[in-house]
């Protein structure tokens, strides 16, 4: 297909990300993939939690003409984006259900005037369906305005990915329609695995001969990961959350303890200094839990210990107002310090902790670089889920921790509770009541999506299991970032851009085996009591044993053969 030509001199880029978006300098990749937008190639990036993906479609919506249309699955993450991009002067609407009939019609007119002053739209997929919408977008074509569709969160179109969304897939829509002329995507992603590269690419309908491809490492550098093996600190094997509760409260103790000797330190080694110093602001944190009611208790318990921890429950029960006042908070301690004076202007002691404890809806559009460290107080359901969400400490390229609490007992709970959610839905889907009944291919895209679920889960066991491997580099094997893009065929190696200084398989120390080594490790989850064949004594869990399909809708194994098996034959009927 021929490019869409909208060359610009490196000076207007980086004129544009210091003056508009505040920047001091591009990180690695960040200008390779800007340029290769502006140049009017499909773009594919897959990039840690934290880059920057979204300056690499929105800076290119600024420097050049038209609109740029953005996807985003979560109306919480288009809202943050849009706030931000008004807050440096950039044109930006969105429409979403929230959206005014006299605003929406406002928007539509500047976007179907011939020269709108529109810079980026942020649409949901949903949204992307309709034909109202598909019927202006096309004026929008027609009229040499449609500059490029970007897609965020792009691993959603594969039923292999953990948060597979069926609307996702109809957003091949654009490069069916939009041809002439030639419309430029660029699909991002922090979680895709070989798998799920495939599926975006192929099924959003990027362009191999002109496709630009970049990536940098999923294991942050920065980031010291550990899992944390209950039973390790055991007071009383028969209340082992008292246990979880008592070890977590000793490691943050033995943190803030060190922090408060360091700054004795100084303070000692600078005697002429004033006495008076600026109190330390509160170390932020999340705790990702896996149920709300847990969310307040641990909140609780927390904030009533005697380490001046301020803890909050964050979870989508909260009416809106109450979240965003938590997120605000949180996301700035300077905020915190002003909030936290009294009416003379005096600064009340400060917490040591500003810890979140939140449910996985405590995510998406997070901004706040000095988180410290985050911690899954039960096995994360997902590989992906896990990645992104200990991406979100250490933003500020400062070292930051990665802590999962782990159990045989709680990966066993863990695993009946996916279980009994993909017999639900899909018995759901099955009965089709009070909706039309589905389809061959949405129901064995609904198995597929729940066994990639599964499988997802599996490497969680297998990580949290694991006493002889550096995590970085299980991590990096997840997802195939040792092969990284070379399954993909008619991709010549000058479309290929990788990070090598995130893809490296150097540690330096910065998880449990490569810091304390494997026989440690391996001591400490034997006396947590996890046998050594606990792993393969999960993957043969249920009153069925493993099965491989081969239906012609792809090979993957299942749990719970005998009910998978049930639904094929209601398949192939």
């Amino acid at each position: 297909m021929p490019l869409r030509q909208n060359k610009r001199q490196p000076i207007d880029i980086d004129f544009t990300l210091r003056r508009v978006f505040g920047k001091k300098a591009f990180r690695p990749l960040q200008r390779e993939a800007i340029e290769a937008a502006i140049e009017g190639h499909d773009v594919f990036l897959q990039a840690a939690t934290s880059f920057g993906k979204s300056l690499c479609f929105q800076l290119p919506a600024v420097v050049g003409h038209g609109v740029t249309i953005v996807v985003s699955p979560l109306l919480a993450l288009m809202v943050d984006q849009v706030a931000a991009l008004e807050a440096n002067g950039i044109p930006v609407a969105t429409i979403n259900s929230t959206t005014p009939l006299a605003q929406r019609r406002e928007i539509l007119k500047d976007l179907l005037s011939g020269h709108p002053n529109t810079r980026l739209l942020y649409v949901t997929p949903e949204f992307c369906q309709t034909d109202s919408f598909r019927e202006n977008l096309q004026t929008i074509h027609l009229q040499g305005e449609l500059t490029r569709i970007a897609i965020d969160e792009a691993h959603c179109v594969s039923e292999w990915g953990h948060d597979f969304r069926p609307a996702y897939k109809e957003l091949s829509w654009f490069r069916k329609e939009l041809r002439r002329p030639f419309v430029p995507i660029t699909a991002l992603t922090a979680t895709a695995t070989a798998r799920v590269r495939s599926d975006i690419i192929s099924l959003l309908g990027l362009d191999p001969t002109t496709l630009k491809k970049f990536a940098t490492g999923s294991a942050r550098p920065n980031i010291h990961y550990e899992v944390r093996y209950l039973g390790d600190c055991s007071m009383d094997p028969a209340f082992p959350d008292t246990d979880q509760l008592h070890d977590l409260l000793c490691w943050l103790g033995s943190i803030h303890g060190r922090r408060v000797a360091r700054l004795t330190t100084q303070n000692n080694e600078n005697p002429d200094e004033p006495a008076a110093t600026p109190p330390l602001p509160p170390m932020t944190g999340i705790i990702y839990v896996p149920l709300r009611a847990i969310c307040s208790e641990l909140a609780n318990s927390l904030s009533a210990a005697p380490l001046n921890i301020k803890a909050v429950a964050y979870h989508a029960g909260l009416s809106a107002s109450e979240r965003s006042k938590i997120q605000a908070l949180w996301s700035s301690p300077n905020k915190f310090l002003t909030a936290t004076k009294d009416k003379s202007g005096n600064q009340s002691q400060p917490p040591a902790f500003y810890i979140v404890v939140a449910t996985n809806a405590f995510g998406m559009g997070i901004d706040n670089p000095h988180v410290r460290f985050v911690i899954h107080w039960t096995p994360p359901r997902s590989f992906e889920g896990f990645v992104q969400e200990s991406g979100r400490a250490g933003r500020d390229g400062r070292a930051a921790v990665s802590l999962v609490y782990y159990s045989p007992q709680e990966r066993d709970r863990v695993f009946d509770r996916m279980s009994r959610d993909q017999e639900w839905q899909i018995d759901g889907a099955m009965q089709g009541k009070k909706r039309k009944a589905p389809s061959h291919e949405d129901l064995a895209a609904k198995v597929r999506n729940q066994e990639a679920l599964l499988e997802s889960f599996r490497k969680v066991v297998k990580y949290c299991e694991s006493t002889t491997r550096c995590r970085h580099e299980i991590i990096r094997e997840f997802f195939g970032e040792r092969d990284m893009f070379v399954e993909q065929r008619n991709v010549q190696p000058t479309q290929v851009h990788v990070d090598d200084a995130t893809t490296t398989s150097m540690c330096d120390f910065a998880c449990d085996f490569c810091k304390e080594g494997g026989e440690a490790v391996t001591r400490r989850k034997e006396l947590s009591g996890a046998p050594e064949s606990s792993l393969e004594d999960f993957v043969q869990s249920g009153d069925n044993e493993v099965v491989k399909f081969h239906d012609g809708l792809g090979d993957f194994t299942g749990f719970r053969a005998a009910s998978l098996i049930d639904v094929f034959r209601d398949i192939h009927r």
